[in-house]
């Protein structure tokens, strides 16, 4: 059964916008790229995954992430709320299905930022999504950016990286693969991919 948000009309589902997933390795820009895309154009919805990650500093629940602890993550599994989730890093992620299904309903642009294993998961899930690979200029800007972030351990780093070959190895399962040279060409780029003007 479709749900409509109160007060909106359901659209055609011909006329609605794809889900659209940005995925990529970590410190390719993901989060950069997006923030910039919703200056510009605000009415492009980011779904807000939950973690069990602890926040960063600047960090609030509910804009960067729903911060929550591991029961209530299981919780959400064990319910099936979750459109996908995986394990990264040590800390779980996830994306709240119901949410993303009533934006899609309402015609509203929905994109998610999520792993690899995540982006897997909502092939098999929705596999009319667009998925698109972000992928960094060289492997040397990648470890730089990396690196130069300063908010991690070394060893998070070196489980970064070494998870960032297997995703740049995973280029192909993408429908389009853009590079991160400029935020704000590869935002106007992914707007254009998602038919926002």
């Amino acid at each position: 059964m479709a749900v409509t948000p109160r007060g909106t009309t359901p659209v055609p589902p011909d006329a609605r916008p794809r889900l659209t997933v940005l995925s990529g390795p970590s410190g390719v820009g993901k989060s950069t790229v997006v923030a910039h895309m919703r200056k510009v154009h605000p009415e492009v919805w980011l779904s807000v995954s939950a973690t069990t990650r602890k926040p960063r500093p600047g960090e609030r629940h509910g804009v960067q992430y729903l911060f929550v602890d591991d029961e209530e993550f299981d919780k959400l599994v064990a319910n099936g709320e979750l459109l996908e989730w995986a394990e990264f890093a040590g800390n779980r992620y996830g994306t709240p299905r119901q949410a993303v299904l009533e934006r899609l309903e309402a015609g509203e642009p929905v994109l998610l930022e999520i792993d690899l294993q995540g982006a897997r998961l909502v092939r098999e899930s929705m596999p009319e999504a667009q998925l698109v690979f972000l992928a960094p200029p060289s492997w040397d800007e990648l470890v730089r950016r990396l690196t130069g972030r300063g908010t991690e351990a070394p060893d998070v780093i070196e489980r970064r990286l070494t998870a960032a070959k297997v995703e740049l190895a995973a280029e192909a399962e993408f429908d389009t693969t853009l590079v991160n040279t400029s935020v704000e060409d590869v935002a106007r780029e992914l707007l254009a991919l998602m038919r926002v003007v």
